[in-house]
C-alpha cells in the first residue's frame, strides 16, 4: 500500500501544476458567474441563504482555520468537526468558497499527507489539522503562538481587532477595505513579536510563504471587506447574504493566488517592529 501510495502521490504532483495552469487559461475565456449565483445550486448557502449557525458545543472539535470553523458551525461540514473525509472536504470548500479544484484537491491531499493518513479513505477532526509546523505555524494573524495557546482553536481577539481596524482601502461604497499592504504590515509586526516574546518560535520560508498563503484568502475569497471578515474570522460566522468574491468560473486557482501571496509576502518588514518587539520582550506581555 505505501509503494502505490508514493507512486500516486507521484502523478498527483506531477499533474496538479499543469490542471491548475489549463484552468487559470480557461477562467480567462469563459464568462464569469453571475452575481447572486457564485454558490452553486443545490449547495449550502445557494442564493446567500446560509444553514443555521450554532456555535460550537461542548466536545466539539475546531481548528485554527475560521473559514473550517464557520463551515462546521452552519453544519456545512459535520457540526461536531469530527470523522470529516478528505474528500468531502475538497467538494464543500470548492462549493462554499469558490476555491479552484485544482487548489481544493491538493490542500487535503497535503493535509492526508501531514497527518499519515489514506486521502480516500480516512478521516480527520477539525483539530488534527493544527499539528504544529504542519500548516499551523507561529506568528499567526489570529492565535497566539502554541507555546503560549496550545489550543489553537481559541481566538486572541486582541489580534484580531487590530487586524480589522488596520485597513486602509475603502470600496466604491465606502466601506472599510483591508490591502495587501495592510496585511503584510500586520504580519511583519506578527512575526517581529513573537519571536521576540516566544522562546519556543519557529518560522522557516515555508511557513512564511504558508502564512502570507492563510492571509491572501482575506483579500480574494472574502475581498478584503472588514465588515464580512469581521463575522468570518471573529464569529466564525458566514454572514447571510455572502458569498465569495471569486466570479470565475473555475474558482480561485493557484496561479493567480500566488500573485497575491507573492505581494503580500514580498512587502512584509519584520525590521520596522524591532523597538515594539523589543518593548514587549522586556515587558514580557502579549502585546496588543
Amino acid at each position: 500500500m505505501g509503494f502505490f501510495s508514493s507512486v500516486s502521490n507521484f502523478f498527483f504532483d506531477c499533474g496538479i501544476l499543469p490542471w491548475d495552469v489549463l484552468l487559470t487559461l480557461l477562467n480567462l475565456v469563459r464568462r464569469k458567474r453571475r452575481i447572486g449565483h457564485v454558490t452553486p445550486e443545490g449547495h449550502p448557502g445557494y442564493g446567500g441563504h446560509w444553514p443555521e449557525f450554532r456555535p460550537p458545543q461542548e466536545g466539539d472539535s475546531r481548528c485554527s482555520c475560521p473559514a473550517l470553523n464557520a463551515m462546521a458551525n452552519h453544519g456545512i461540514l459535520p457540526r461536531s468537526g469530527r470523522d470529516i473525509s478528505f474528500v468531502e472536504l475538497n467538494h464543500h470548500i470548492r462549493a462554499t468558497y469558490n476555491f479552484g479544484p485544482s487548489f481544493c484537491s491538493f490542500v487535503p491531499h497535503y493535509a492526508a499527507r501531514m497527518l499519515k493518513r489514506n486521502y480516500n479513505m480516512d478521516t480527520f477532526n477539525l483539530a488534527d489539522l493544527d499539528l504544529h509546523n504542519g500548516i499551523e505555524h507561529d506568528a499567526s494573524l489570529f492565535r497566539l503562538d502554541t507555546a503560549l495557546e496550545p489550543d489553537q482553536s481559541a481566538k486572541h481577539i486582541p489580534f484580531i481587532e487590530e487586524l480589522l481596524e488596520s485597513a486602509t482601502g475603502k470600496d466604491e461604497k465606502g466601506n472599510d477595505i483591508l490591502t495587501t499592504k495592510d496585511l503584510s504590515r500586520i504580519l511583519g509586526k506578527r512575526r517581529a513579536v513573537a519571536r521576540a516574546t516566544n522562546s519556543e518560535f519557529s518560522l522557516s520560508f515555508f511557513h512564511k510563504v504558508f502564512g502570507s498563503s492563510n492571509s491572501s484568502t482575506l483579500l480574494t475569497i472574502f475581498g478584503g471587506r472588514v465588515d464580512d471578515l469581521r463575522s468570518i474570522v471573529l464569529h466564525e460566522r458566514i454572514p447571510e447574504g455572502w458569498e465569495s468574491r471569486i466570479r470565475q468560473p473555475y474558482g480561485l486557482t493557484m496561479t493567480n493566488f500566488n500573485k497575491t501571496v507573492l505581494t503580500v509576502e514580498l512587502g512584509v518588514r519584520e525590521k520596522d517592529w524591532e523597538e515594539v518587539a523589543q518593548d514587549a520582550a522586556r515587558s514580557r506581555v502579549t502585546p496588543v
